[in-house]
């Protein structure tokens, strides 16, 4: 006589034991991607499939979900379908073996003997790009409060007390060009931060001459860091007598990643120095199996503490807000030209000495023709 015993379906940590008719119910769920769950009910495990294991540790199968699962929001959800209702849902957040957030759905099912399906949907990047937009709101607010409370309180001044008064009115217009020039720099970084996020996934597949970027950057920037009494000076750091290799990009973007850090280099290094930005062939982009060049644009500042390295390329990060202010920053540069060299499948390296200075070193890959079918 066969065996007539129900079979058993191996859960990644014990053995669950389910009826006939569930099996392949059960084979399905294994394929999940989210982690699932399914108990009787006495909310004793039935069932987890693969994704599970990521979530709940050791011998679970057969046994109440709170010996391995102590979390009294999913807990109560399991109750609550047990005791009758059709559906309820929990959001959670879990500290092992990594930080992370789960929308947790707990369902009613009829697939004998079990009673309730857990469904884990991992949310911890929704979680974080939705604190990141809160953040990002909050700051852009923040930044456009200032300018626009100083130009209202500048119109209302010169509609009151300074109407007729020739001398306040072209200082206060004076003031009130300097702002709006603020929050129009603000605007356009916005723009341009949105532009690069928005094509991120996508790499640029120009040829661009990286020496002619720098020259014709600094051939921009020259007349300013002469006023300040600085200069710029462009090395190739080559005895190749055929030119530096083309870079894979595009040379708008590549345009404004150095005219960012060139113009940083020029406003905080100090008086009678120069700005030098030094082309190094044959580097290989960190992290990338990728031939490329480097190009370290260093200052000769006041040099930036340790602690402010990592942070330095968040949006509206400042070391110092009120001299970015001052000196006409937005917050945005150093995102604007992390994001275009992410695009660019390069690097970008942050290094400074108290009193010394500080040295961005951009990696970028090296043109090559595109085999067939790549994608980037």
């Amino acid at each position: 006589m066969a065996d007539q015993r129900p079979p058993s379906i191996a859960a990644h940590s014990g053995q669950a034991t389910l009826q006939a008719g569930t099996i392949r119910e059960a084979a399905l769920l294994d394929q999940f991607p989210d982690p699932v769950i399914l108990l009787n009910g006495r909310r004793e495990v039935l069932f987890a499939n693969a994704a599970a294991a990521d979530v709940l540790s050791g011998t679970f199968a057969g046994r109440d979900l709170a010996v391995s699962f102590r979390h009294p929001a999913v807990l109560e959800a399991a109750d609550a379908i047990i005791n009758g209702k059709s559906e309820t849902s929990a959001e959670i957040d879990l500290s092992a073996p990594v930080q992370r957030s789960f929308r947790v759905r707990a369902v009613a099912v009829d697939i004998s003997p079990a009673r309730v399906m857990l469904v884990f949907q991992d949310v911890t990047g929704a979680k974080a790009a939705e604190e990141i937009r809160a953040d990002f709101v909050a700051n852009v607010s923040h930044e456009l409060r200032s300018p626009i409370s100083s130009l209202v309180g500048f119109i209302e001044t010169l509609q009151g007390p300074a109407k007729d008064d020739a001398e306040a009115q072209e200082r206060f217009l004076a003031m009130m060009a300097e702002e709006a020039q603020r929050m129009s720099r603000l605007i356009n970084d916005l723009l341009s931060l949105s532009h690069v996020e928005t094509s991120e996934h996508v790499r640029p597949r120009g040829q661009v001459d990286i020496e002619e970027v720098l020259r014709s950057t600094a051939e921009l920037l020259g007349l300013r860091a002469q006023e300040k009494g600085k200069s710029i000076e462009i090395t190739i750091d080559s005895d190749k007598s055929d030119g530096l290799p083309a870079v894979m990009g595009d040379h708008d973007e590549l345009i404004q990643v150095f005219h960012n850090l060139l113009d940083n280099a020029v406003k905080y290094s100090r008086p009678d120095t120069a700005v030098r930005a030094i082309v190094t062939p044959n580097t290989p982009v960190p992290g990338s199996r990728e031939p490329g060049l480097s190009i370290a644009v260093s200052d000769q500042g006041e040099g930036i503490a340790a602690e402010h390295l990592p942070r330095l390329t968040e949006r509206f990060y400042r070391v110092d807000k009120g001299r970015s202010r001052q000196m006409g920053g937005t917050g945005l540069g150093l995102a604007i030209v992390k994001h275009i060299i992410s695009r660019h499948r390069g690097h970008l390296a942050i290094s400074s000495k108290i009193g010394e200075g500080t040295t961005f070193t951009v990696y970028l890959p090296v043109f090559r023709p595109s085999a067939p079918g790549e994608r980037g």
